[in-house]
């Protein structure tokens, strides 16, 4: 069974601290960095990951939808907020398919457990993410690099003795 998270994307960077002080500088900043969250914990999690941020406050604005790091991100067409575009996205997701939706907005909550979807607030969204990316740490951490050369082994003070010590006529 395949298991989908919709993201509500605004949402999230309105709940957490992180993303909402990125905002208040650059709000693009925010939106890719929920992203690159995003993305990571899609491969840990091996779930399907859709953001959905609203434009419907944008004029003349067709939407969009593009695949970023492996995840979809659907930005609204004016005059479709992202609690449509959600309940439209969560209706069409077959029934015998998982769909969870993080989003702390009340109202959509309901809305979508109307629809067979599980809901996740953005705190247990954020908890869940550290979760994951904490049991999967020692897989993905980097090996530290250790060089065979013996100048970068060797004490500072002594290579640079040394150093001095060669450049004598």
């Amino acid at each position: 069974m395949k298991e989908y998270l919709i993201v509500d994307g605004y949402n999230i960077i309105g709940a957490w601290p992180e993303l909402q002080e990125l905002k208040e500088n650059n709000l693009e900043h925010a939106r890719a960095r929920l992203i690159e969250i995003l993305a990571v914990h899609a491969a840990l999690s091996k779930r399907k990951v859709i953001v959905v941020f609203d434009a419907y406050q944008v004029k003349k604005n067709n939407g969009s939808q593009e695949i970023i790091q492996g995840i979809e991100v659907i930005y609204t067409k004016e005059n479709v907020t992202a609690d449509m575009a959600i309940e439209r996205l969560t209706a069409q997701i077959p029934k015998h398919e998982k769909v969870y939706v993080a989003t702390s907005d009340r109202l959509q909550q309901e809305t979508i457990w109307g629809k067979g979807a599980f809901r996740i607030s953005a705190m247990e969204l954020k908890r869940e993410i550290d979760m994951t990316t904490q049991e999967h740490k020692p897989h993905y951490e980097p090996k530290v690099y250790v060089s065979n050369r013996l100048e970068d082994r060797i004490d500072p003070e002594v290579r640079r003795k040394l150093e001095m010590i060669s450049r004598k006529p």
